[in-house]
């Protein structure tokens, strides 16, 4: 009797993907997984009101856990386009580390845990939104938007935009001006950075079949876009000082960053195609993510120095 018919399979059939410990954390998309948390946290003490320590630290876990959730759904569904993109092709499903079905079951059950532990430890609003967040990034950017429109980014970018207003929620049960601040910084933030990596990864994106601003509409409209987005975003980045979440502090620092990122913009642009455009295009990619944490860091700042001036007076 061979062993396909004592076992009930055939040999080269997958047992499962053998992932380790680390392979399922590759899921989860650690590093966009940071940036999550991180401006989470900026919302959580940006937000008027006070939350119990251990329900803040629980608002944060939930958001990280519902934010892992969404990366490992959206590799189980992109796995294969992961595959044929330098830049994902070693990730765990197009590696054979993890099974699509195993992805997609670790996806499920850690989104239900996220909007469910959240909702009882702390309160629906934010556990609503933390749901919504979930289904905006899987179904309506990942499965509807990221392969049929050029715009996938600039609407897809809300759900990247979300966490700040979550926590802000998780404090406050509402979500007002000041909340819809810290959401346009990441939202306005999204087309140029994502924009900037699509002009040196384009033959990656062609390849996979994404529609890619630069793919469809051409490199010129793309570094034209990038730059109207970096101006929209001086107006962005001044809500948080205009609606009280933010002071002096934070209005002199954002001054400052935003005017670099702003030439930077103008660089891609005024450079064009070429060497030089690629490397100018690659700055700013790199600076997006340092001009994005700044905006937050500097808000935390302002909060942290405020609370520890109240305990020195106290």
């Amino acid at each position: 009797m061979s062993l396909e018919h004592t076992y009930g399979h055939a040999l080269d059939e997958p047992l499962g993907g053998q992932g380790s410990a680390r392979d399922y954390f590759e899921l989860l998309k650690p590093r966009v997984m940071s940036l999550v948390v991180f401006t989470a946290i900026v919302g959580l003490f940006a937000a008027p009101g006070h939350i119990h320590p251990w329900f803040g630290f629980m608002t944060i876990l939930c958001i990280a856990v519902g934010a892992g959730a969404s990366g490992a759904l959206n590799m189980w569904y992109d796995a294969d386009i992961d595959a044929v993109m330098k830049r994902t092709a070693n990730r765990p499903i197009p590696s054979g580390a993890i099974l699509p079905g195993e992805a997609l079951g670790f996806g499920v059950v850690l989104a239900l845990a996220s909007v469910v532990m959240l909702a009882l430890a702390v309160n629906w609003q934010a556990a609503a939104m933390l749901a919504f967040t979930i289904f905006f990034y899987v179904v309506i950017y990942t499965m509807g938007l990221k392969r049929r429109t050029p715009q996938n980014i600039v609407i897809g970018g809300a759900a990247g935009a979300f966490p700040p207003v979550i926590a802000w929620t998780a404090v406050t049960g509402t979500v007002d001006l000041g909340a819809l601040s810290l959401f346009l910084l990441i939202f306005m933030w999204t087309p140029p950075h994502f924009w900037a990596l699509a002009l040196f990864r384009e033959g990656d994106y062609a390849k996979a079949g994404i529609p890619m601003l630069p793919n469809v509409a051409g490199r010129a409209e793309t570094r034209k876009q990038i730059l109207l987005y970096a101006l929209v975003s001086v107006a962005a980045a001044a809500l948080p000082a205009l609606t009280g979440v933010a002071g002096a502090l934070y209005a002199a620092g954002a001054a400052v960053m935003t005017a670099a990122f702003v030439k930077q913009a103008v660089d891609v642009y005024r450079l064009g195609d070429g060497e030089g455009g690629d490397k100018a295009a690659k700055r700013l990619f790199g600076f997006s993510i340092l001009w994005l944490f700044s905006m937050f860091a500097l808000i935390l700042a302002e909060k942290l120095l405020g609370l520890a001036a109240f305990s020195a007076v106290l």
